[in-house]
């Protein structure tokens, strides 16, 4: 049956990635310039006042309609607007290229009103523009790599997609597409055998990032939330990029009838080459592969994008085999040194295959009630096979350079073996059913509700251990063999309300999201709160403060052992945010820039503890401990060269946990990261934008 799902499910997605326009309509398109020739994005292209688009990151546009006479308006805050007359003589298509002209006035302060979401009144949001996101230096395009340069956010591996908030672990991190929900493989235990991170830099729109202090009706998490949104294209186009380690390609179109928009891509990666030059020896053949398309169908009357289906499919492989060799180490000080020389035999093979899907039907049924149904589901399939023997020899080395045995071993301290064995296989099926609904009762009030189901079933099977000799004597480090099934369902809901003064200057979201699971049946109530004050100054000034409850329950990896048993008495790990904080607007060299800065504590109780070992989290399956993390972050970020985004963060953290009835008090959490100091610049050619390099 699940080979089947598969070959359907990669026939469904093949088929949209090879989408085909039908219908026509008349087409104006063209390209939008400055004084200097180069492409001007987010330009509002207008035709007859009732119909229009906007540029793409290279100025170009394209709109569909249905008169053959008009007028064309190019609208954008920067530039004059401008209106330009056009008649169609018979053509089809018609192409208008237009050159702008630079606005140089000082624009009076501009004041927005409507009940719409805005995200930057919410506490630890921030929102990047992946268009002016040009290149992140990384050995992989990843989003990881953009996020690690936010305040608060760390990682200790780049060779990792995974990443820490504020004192939190990667498996405290909400990640949606578009509020699809998004899984990564759960038996990965190093870096080097991590593949791609699902999501797909060419396919991305918008990216918000919630480091703290979200509303109800985001999911059950401790440490943060990213929300990312996918293009809807206006017109044909794609890209293909190509390296030493990889490569990508994506396309992205419209159907004539504009009823139809469609985007897909497909990556691969080969670290074989970066792998090669670490320290240790060995034979490396590492392959990600990951296909995904989006694909959004207008299915209102009218053309109005009242109600519309939009389909998520992706589908990544990960294969990961070594054939390790040997490592040798030097360490030591000045007055002793010392050499350890590890042997290797054996292999490792890692397959991953994780299939994903999502689909969301979102109808607009008047100006004040849109709702939606959102029915998502991933199946994964993961072994593991490893068998690995090393040798050690540790032994002190000789530095002085005028003695014939110049760095060479002069005394042996020790010689050891250690054995390491595995075989895992791990099945899950991940089902999800959500609604969402908001309501514009008038300008100054939003509501907002909703309710969700999802059905969990994973079969695990965990054969691994590992042994030292030393010395002759033989010590059993670590046995785990288990067969678990778990097979249980969750039950969500949230209700909020957002309301705003006549004036916009202060903003309020208040509400609850619950949680029931039934496999430890457990019932989760979690209030939250968010408000904002924007006082009436000159400049863009917004204070923002936010608390709430945000519990996490335990899915499987916290639900199992360092031993492989499964506890199902573990509940939910909780954490209570207090947030303050501030954002100002400026113009510095005639460009905005944005400074933010927020000061937070989060107390942490019923704490689930766990050890690090490279990207694997081993739990001991128990709420045992309590904790706390503080800190404060800083960013300042804006156009420090035209045309381009750059930002500087700074962080400051600390966070403890104490274990109950151990008399130990408190002690430093694994994730504390005391000082994190950040930098994303970009820079480019004065009079060639294309040319460009990035900093991290």
């Amino acid at each position: 049956m699940i080979r089947y799902f598969r070959k359907v499910f990669l026939s469904i997605l093949s088929s949209i990635l090879c989408l085909s326009a039908f219908g026509q309509t008349k087409v104006i398109y063209g390209l939008v310039t400055d004084s200097l020739a180069v492409g001007v994005p987010q330009v509002n292209v207008i035709w007859n006042s009732n119909k229009g688009t906007s540029t793409d990151a290279l100025g170009r546009y394209r709109i569909g309609i249905e008169d053959t006479a008009g007028v064309l308006t190019f609208r954008h805050l920067e530039y004059f607007t401008a209106n330009l007359p056009v008649n169609f003589q018979g053509e089809d298509s018609l192409r208008i290229d237009f050159q702008l002209e630079m606005n140089t006035r000082l624009l009076d302060q501009v004041e927005i009103r409507g009940a719409a979401e805005n995200v930057d009144t919410q506490a630890g949001a921030i929102s990047l523009n992946p268009k002016k996101i040009q290149s992140v230096p990384s050995p992989f395009q990843d989003i990881s790599r953009i996020l690690v340069t936010l305040p608060g956010v760390s990682a200790a591996n780049e060779m990792s997609s995974t990443y820490n908030v504020r004192g939190g672990n990667y498996e405290e991190n909400l990640i949606y597409v578009d509020d699809i929900p998004i899984y990564r493989p759960f038996l990965i235990t190093a870096g080097r055998q991590e593949g791609l991170g699902f999501i797909n830099m060419d396919l991305v729109s918008n990216i918000d990032f919630y480091a703290g202090g979200w509303q109800p009706k985001y999911g059950d998490k401790l440490a943060s939330s990213l929300n990312i949104s996918y293009k809807q294209p206006e017109y044909n186009q794609g890209s293909v990029t190509l390296g030493l380690l990889g490569g990508s390609a994506h396309y992205e179109g419209i159907s004539n009838n504009g009823r139809i928009r469609y985007i897909g891509g497909i990556r691969h990666k080969d670290s074989r080459y970066l792998l090669n030059s670490l320290e240790v020896d060995g034979e490396y053949f590492p392959t990600f592969t990951d296909l995904q398309s989006y694909t959004t169908f207008d299915l209102s009357s009218q053309k109005d994008r009242s109600s519309e289906l939009s389909m998520l499919l992706s589908y990544a492989r990960n294969r990961y085999e070594t054939f390790p060799e040997s490592r040798q180490s030097d360490f030591g000080t000045l007055s002793a040194n010392f050499r350890l020389f590890v042997a290797l035999e054996g292999t490792e093979l890692m397959k991953y295959d994780t299939y994903q899907a999502g689909f969301k039907w979102e109808k607009r049924w008047n100006e004040k009630f849109t709702s939606s149904w959102i029915l998502s589901g991933v199946t994964t399939d993961e072994r593991e096979r490893y068998e690995v023997e090393g040798g050690y020899r540790l032994c002190d080395l000789n530095t002085n350079p005028g003695s014939s045995t110049f760095d060479e071993c002069v005394l042996v301290r020790g010689i050891g073996t250690n054995y390491q064995s595995g075989r895992n296989q791990l099945s899950a099926d991940i089902i999800n059913l959500e609604n969402r609904n908001k309501l514009i009762i008038n300008d100054q009030h939003l509501l907002e509700g909703g309710f969700g189901w999802g059905r969990y079933l994973i079969d695990d099977e965990l054969r691994e251990y590992t042994f030292t000799d030393s010395a002759n004597f033989v010590e059993l480090e670590s046995r785990a063999f288990n067969e678990i099934n778990i097979n249980s369902n969750q039950f969500t809901g949230y209700v909020q309300h957002t309301m705003s003064s006549l004036n916009d200057q202060h903003t309020l979201t208040y509400g609850v999201r619950l949680n029931y699971w039934d496999f430890n049946e457990q019932l989760l109530v979690s209030p939250r709160l968010q408000y904002a004050y924007q006082p009436n100054w000159v400049r863009p000034f917004t204070i923002r403060f936010a608390t709430g409850l945000y519990q996490q329950p335990p899915f499987y990896r916290e639900l199992r052992d360092r031993a492989g048993q499964i506890n199902n008495q573990v509940e939910a790990q909780s954490s209570l945010h207090f947030i303050l904080g501030s954002e100002y607007q400026f113009q510095l060299w005639g460009r905005p820039f944005v400074f933010f800065n927020e000061a937070y504590y989060k107390h942490l109780y019923n704490l689930n503890l766990y050890d690090i070992e490279n990207v694997r989290l081993r739990y001991f399956a128990n709420n045992n401990a309590t904790g706390y993390a503080a800190g404060v972050d800083f960013r300042v970020h804006g156009e420090f060269i035209p045309g381009t985004q750059s930002w500087f963060s700074l962080g400051i953290l600390k966070t403890e946990e104490d274990l109950a009835d151990d008399g130990l008090g408190y002690f430093r959490r694994p994730s504390d990261q005391r000082i994190n100091l950040s930098i994303f610049f970009q820079d480019h050619m004065p009079n060639d934008p294309t040319l460009n390099v990035a900093l991290t």
